[in-house]
């Protein structure tokens, strides 16, 4: 009987969920041409840039009714937001972190909104909340940022985050009488916090115009020195640069306080450093390396000496010693030479060295001396990834993180001297992790390259081809998708899903030549590697292209909008979530110049300009193409990737798309990319998100 009430509804639903059948708004078009290169380009949807306008706001108001319609009328919604819920609701513990002898770590009850800070003097006595983000406001919206510690435990420096956007505010806390201080620092983005003396480091920009806070290209960052108990117009300018307006600024400083660390870049990847001697009166800057197209990270020092993690003339990273007093290349160290293995992180506890490696986009983690010497590498519980090493270089003891796909955030404690990991904390979810499979194949490109992917379904799942899938991808900036838990997927997985995440091109996950290989004139190889992907699954009869969706965000959704344009009748489902859609004009919103290094951009040349033109989604939408069921989601204070590149792009998409399958929007309020959005938010989303996977893959509950 079940089942064919089930039969009924989704026939019933079928009649009403028909593309030609949903009253999607009007929208407006306008005579805007640009001309490149002299190529003319139409882009009638221009006027939804204007995020302050009452037609964008209006639009924005129509889409989310049709859509919220729609979504709210799917079959298993309940269903599924109950089993969301339940799955989301057990304790999770962050890795603990010492400071001034006292132990510090993040924990999340189950529900609350946003994780909460403890602190105790001891390990698994009592701890008291240090802070609780979720007393900033009653719909869990504002969320911290980051923290930072004063040397002597007195002073909790934290940013906060509001409605998802990228601007920060800097507070202080006096950690002995619970007081907030008067100390408030605004327009901060894009930073880190370096406790110094009586004060702290952090970076920010002039405040913006009125009005542009959300879209306003980001220029002219400076960094500040902050000493406590004065005004933010008192603050000391330490570096800016006016005459390269898309210069960006970081601070650190070393651990034992000795050296000031300036790290300069002007794109997503690649950066300038110098170092200053803080213990020397008026000391000079001295440079370590001037170009700007390689990464250069101090992860520690010790005395005169910094090691430094570096791809400069090793693509897969390699470990130099650089002394501050004799810093030329001819002097460097090489302490741990370039791997095969991709040198993720690396740490420094009681007298050695900790380097993560990433094997295949897997964790592998080795014990060295400061020599550089291999002692011995650490055992993981499995084929997952490992969290940086907490610890301090003259203690024994370090706190490191391990999870997989279906293993949620498992906590241990290692010492040093034993080479002995021990559980520290492990939670107790609701599935049994057992019941699940997390296995890695390799499928061949287009042009012959070998590109891992994750797998991971049920046990006892039949590979007969009509399997729901969901293809995961990103592609891009370095980034490595290693392997990780969400609860959220746990329900795509449970009924029956199988989720398969690709490590395409473009990313990290072997190095700079595999990041390069993805990038500017490179860039098709990241949606061949994808579509290639989708045709391994279909032919190792794990799905079919009637049951397979492709998911990304940023510039994930980038990429699903790209091949679906290319490839519409391989998937039935595309999620792009705040994705990059339109490549000709990306680069004039916010930090979207920083993309270029990446993407190149329109104004580059003709040839990158036609590159971009050819794959750019918001242009490359074909008219009486029978496309996916498309969701695209985005927010309405997402200052990373402005929600104008989703809204112009389902703008064009329902004006073009002939096929029966619906195209919506999903425009969430007081959100924004994606960092420090509240339990109850995700719950939503996703909620909104599986249900029209479910239905349109027609998977049952």
């Amino acid at each position: 009987m079940k089942n064919s009430l089930y039969l009924f509804v989704f026939v019933l639903m079928s009649s009403c969920t028909n593309q030609s059948t949903i009253p999607y708004p009007e929208t407006a078009k306008e005579e805007v041409k640009d001309t490149y290169f002299g190529t003319e380009v139409t882009d009638p949807y221009r006027w939804l840039e204007d995020d302050n306008s009452a037609e964008t706001a209006a639009w924005v108001e129509k889409q989310n009714k049709v859509t919220f319609n729609y979504l709210e009328s799917l079959p298993y919604r309940e269903e599924i937001k109950a089993q969301l819920t339940d799955l989301m609701d057990y304790p999770k513990h962050g890795t603990p972190f010492k400071r001034a002898g006292k132990y510090f770590y993040f924990k999340n009850n189950g529900l609350q909104n946003q994780n909460v800070l403890y602190g105790t003097e001891k390990l698994g006595e009592e701890a008291e909340v240090i802070l609780d983000p979720n007393t900033f406001s009653e719909d869990g919206t504002i969320a911290l940022s980051g923290v930072e510690l004063s040397e002597d435990g007195r002073y909790l420096v934290y940013m906060v985050a509001k409605s998802g956007s990228d601007w920060n505010e800097i507070f202080v806390k006096d950690l002995e009488t619970g007081k907030l201080l008067d100390d408030h620092i605004q327009w901060v983005k894009f930073s880190g916090l370096a406790w110094y003396n009586n004060g702290f480091y952090y970076s920010a920009y002039d405040r913006p115009e009125e009005g542009t806070e959300l879209s306003e290209s980001n220029q002219y960052q400076k960094i500040y020195y902050h000493q406590l108990g004065t005004s933010q117009a008192e603050d000391q300018l330490i570096m800016e640069d006016q005459d390269k307006p898309k210069r960006m600024f970081g601070a650190e400083v070393t651990e034992d306080k000795r050296f000031l660390l300036v790290s300069v870049s002007e794109a997503s990847h690649g950066n300038a450093l110098s170092v200053k001697d803080l213990t020397r009166t008026n000391a000079e800057y001295v440079s370590l390396m001037d170009r700007l197209d390689y990464e250069f990270h101090v992860q520690d020092n010790v005395g005169d000496n910094l090691f430094v993690r570096t791809n400069y003339k090793a693509p897969k990273y390699r470990l130099v010693k650089i002394d501050v007093k004799h810093p030329e290349e001819e002097n460097w160290v090489e302490t741990i030479p370039e791997k095969d293995e991709v040198l993720q992180t690396v740490s420094f506890v009681g007298g050695r060295i900790v380097a993560e490696y990433m094997k295949d986009a897997h964790s592998v983690v080795e014990v060295y001396d400061y020599d550089g010497a291999l002692e011995y590498e650490i055992e993981l519980p499995g084929l997952g990834s490992v969290g940086q090493f907490s610890g301090k270089k003259e203690e024994p003891e370090a706190f490191y993180s391990y999870s997989s796909y279906n293993t949620p955030g498992e906590i241990y404690q290692f010492d040093i001297e034993t080479q002995e990991s021990s559980l520290f904390y492990r939670p107790e979810v609701k599935f049994n992790p057992g019941d699940f499979i997390v296995k890695q194949e390799f499928f061949t490109s287009k042009d012959g390259t070998r590109v891992p992917m994750f797998i991971v379904h049920k046990k006892g799942l039949k590979l007969d081809g009509t399997n729901p899938t969901l293809l995961y991808g990103y592609g891009g900036f370095n980034v490595s998708l290693t392997p990780s838990f969400s609860t959220t997927r746990m329900v795509f997985i449970d009924n029956g899903g199988i989720y398969v995440v690709a490590n395409l091109r473009g990313g990290g996950e072997y190095g700079e030549d595999w990041h390069q290989a993805g990038t500017k004139l490179n860039k098709q190889n990241v949606f061949d590697d994808c579509i290639a992907a989708a045709e391994y699954l279909i032919a190792e009869n794990y799905t079919s292209s009637e049951k397979l969706a492709l998911m990304g965000g940023s510039n994930g959704g980038l990429l699903v909008g790209a091949v679906i344009n290319q490839r519409p009748e391989l998937f039935r489902v595309g999620l792009p979530a705040v994705g990059v859609m339109d490549m000709l004009r990306f680069h004039q919103f916010t930090i979207g110049w920083a993309w270029a290094g990446d993407y190149g951009t329109s104004e580059d040349s003709k040839e990158m300009f036609e590159y971009l033109y050819g794959y750019s989604p918001y242009h490359n939408i074909r008219e009486d193409v029978d496309y996916p069921a498309v969701l695209v989601t985005t927010a309405d204070h997402d200052d990373r990737v402005v929600p104008a590149h989703s809204f112009k792009y389902i703008a064009r998409l329902q004006e073009r798309h002939s096929g029966s399958q619906p195209t919506l929007i999903r425009i969430d309020t007081k959100a924004g990319h994606g960092a420090g959005k509240p339990t109850a938010k995700v719950i939503e989303e996703y909620t909104d998100v599986w249900s029209f996977l479910f239905f349109h893959l027609g998977m049952r509950m």
